[in-house]
């Protein structure tokens, strides 16, 4: 992942007032009985074997191979599945870290860009907030990413997410499987650079493994001057076909079903 650059002092495009997320005390998002690990298949879940499924969006018809060209309403060729496949479930559960009573200035600003971010993709998914990180598929953290060697250098960044596995997770005596993804966002940014790299990081989480070649595009490698702070019509189209695509962690999607391991050996009762 290319880390975003600082952000730039600039004056926010004017957008429609943001309802902030509420955090749910719905069965969506209980806190597991018991916790499993969870192995990724022997055979990895390919580019190849799972992305050329056709789809249909709802508002633009057929969809095409995955192989689109580039310059297309989306960017679907420049994503890549990892050793799960491609990652997307209903709903998210989500959990950020708290700022506390006393906060300072950085970390409350910290706090209304995240949320910010975290309502534009609530116009798009499913995602409900939890207070317990045991109930998250990923958690948000208030702190910046450590150095990355790449290319034989230490580069820093001000965002990361990472998806660190999956687990089986037990509701009601029966197993599911949950991936595990973790946000890094520094809060030594302004707070439209926080907001802006956010949006950015929990695209990615939320399932978006690669980048547009458009600074335009919220997923951009390289963002442009002004930060990028809307869901952009290329973005929604990647997403909307990213949902359609199979996926273990979507049971209705046509994904591999993987079974959890037989017996109770390994289980941790979650606390």
């Amino acid at each position: 992942m290319a880390p975003p650059p600082a952000a730039r002092s600039v004056s926010p495009v004017p957008r429609a007032p943001l309802a902030p997320p509420t955090v749910s005390d719905q069965p969506n998002c209980p806190v597991p009985e018991a916790v499993l690990a969870a192995v990724p298949p022997e055979t990895p879940i390919t580019q190849d074997s799972i992305a050329r499924t056709p789809t249909t969006r709802p508002s633009s018809g057929t969809a095409p191979s995955a192989a689109s060209p580039e310059g297309f309403e989306d960017y679907r060729h420049r994503l890549q599945p990892g050793p799960w496949g491609w990652i997307h479930r209903s709903p998210w559960c989500i959990w950020i870290e708290p700022i506390g009573d006393e906060a300072s200035l950085w970390d409350l600003r910290w706090s209304e860009a995240v949320e910010a971010a975290l309502t534009r993709w609530q116009e798009l998914l499913v995602i409900e907030r939890v207070e317990d990180p045991a109930a998250a598929q990923i958690q948000v953290l208030r702190r910046r990413p450590p150095l990355r060697l790449l290319e034989g250098e230490q580069r820093a960044s001000h965002g990361r997410a990472e998806l660190l596995g999956a687990r089986w997770v037990r509701h009601n005596g029966a197993w599911q499987l949950e991936p595990r993804l973790q946000v890094l966002l520094s809060p030594n940014q302004r707070q439209l650079g926080i907001e802006a790299t956010a949006l950015h990081e929990l695209g990615h989480a939320f399932g978006l493994w690669g980048h547009s070649d458009q600074p335009a595009d919220v997923m951009a490698a390289v963002p442009g001057a002004t930060p990028v702070l809307e869901i952009g019509p290329r973005d929604r189209a990647t997403l909307s076909w990213l949902q359609q695509q199979p996926s273990v962690f979507a049971p209705d999607s046509g994904g591999p079903a993987l079974q959890p391991p037989a017996g109770s050996q390994g289980e941790q009762e979650a606390q």
